[in-house]
């Protein structure tokens, strides 16, 4: 069995899980009862959760030590490409990249991690984890969640009904291969918040530091979280005012997360897995992040430990599987 003809089956496959999964059902195991379960079966009697599985490939999935691996790169989506080393980070590349994105989502997390442990049980024999990273997002119905700095985190987003904005800001057109049009691009940064030092500032600060009223969510100089920035209006290292300053656009839909202390100092270690959607990130989000990383008064808070960026294709049709006309041409 060649490479193409693995990933073939395993992107089959996880098609078809996602789908069940989804659904709230599970495989049937088999009637020899000497043989493992398919099904986990940690999440039986549990509801779907509003489950969502997303995939992606990555850089390295089409070309890696400058070789075309399985004949793919020709048809490479064209915003594709490795993270550039930047200014205020700490990349730990054991944490970065890799050939496949996986993002499993869910209300009730023990669903979520059914989901993602049989996507891994069936890849066994054909890919390897290379990182895993579990976040978390809560927010009353409707309103922009905070981050673990207490500040709304994601406001200037397009709005959800906004369809002429999402295809501005979210979904690829024809400049790219036909197999990647009406897909995405995510953008991942996985940044450790100094959440001990940031405590410890004053609350006049912490707004200096954003921009933005910490209960409101409001820009400075303006009374509504959604109200018009003003430029004029920000502290110049500002957070909001260099990211507004930059007139790019993307889609965030951060996460907290939580991995305990850090045994080095005692402190906690904890922070944002920065997730963004856009459909030109060489245009957008890598501009967006080595201005941020230069002047951004959030540096003195936070670093920069894992990064990746992954190809999205569009949606998957009746009886098709993930990637197919990328696979099948």
């Amino acid at each position: 069995m060649t490479d193409t003809t693995k990933i073939m089956a395993l992107f089959i496959s996880w098609t078809q899980l996602a789908s069940m999964m989804a659904k709230g059902q599970r495989e049937k195991d088999d009637a020899n009862t000497q043989l493992p379960p398919n099904d986990t079966n940690e999440a039986r009697g549990l509801s779907t959760a509003n489950l969502t599985i997303t995939f992606g490939l990555g850089h390295s999935f089409f070309i890696k030590n400058g070789k075309d691996r399985f004949g793919l790169a020709k048809s490479m989506p064209k915003q594709l490409t490795p993270m550039p080393r930047l200014t205020h980070e700490n990349i730990d590349r054991n944490m970065s990249d890799g050939d496949i994105c996986v993002q499993v989502c869910a209300d009730i997390q023990q669903v979520a991690f059914h989901a993602l442990r049989n996507l891994i049980k069936a890849a066994v024999g054909t890919a390897g984890i290379r990182w895993l990273q579990h976040g978390f997002m809560n927010a009353p119905k409707g309103k922009t969640g905070r981050n673990l700095f207490g500040f709304k985190d994601g406001t200037a987003n397009v709005d959800l009904k906004d369809t002429a904005g999402h295809n501005r800001v979210i979904w690829t057109g024809k400049d790219e291969p036909k197999w990647m049009q009406g897909g995405t691009y995510l953008g991942y940064r996985k940044i450790k918040m100094m959440l001990e030092t940031w405590d410890r500032d004053s609350f006049s600060d912490q707004e200096n530091v954003f921009g933005r009223k910490k209960d409101s969510g409001a820009p400075f100089g303006q009374k509504h979280e959604n109200d018009k920035v003003i430029i004029s209006k920000l502290p110049a290292d500002s957070h909001v005012r260099l990211a507004h300053g930059t007139g790019k656009e993307i889609y965030r839909r951060a996460f907290s997360y939580t991995d305990g202390i850090d045994e080095s100092t005692g402190n906690y270690d904890a922070g944002l897995l920065f997730i963004s959607f856009q459909n030109k990130p060489r245009d957008s989000f890598i501009p967006m992040l080595r201005l941020l990383g230069k002047s951004d008064a959030l540096n003195e808070y936070t670093s920069h430990i894992a990064t990746g960026l992954y190809a999205i294709p569009g949606g998957i049709g009746k009886n098709e599987y993930f990637a197919q006309h990328l696979l099948e041409g």
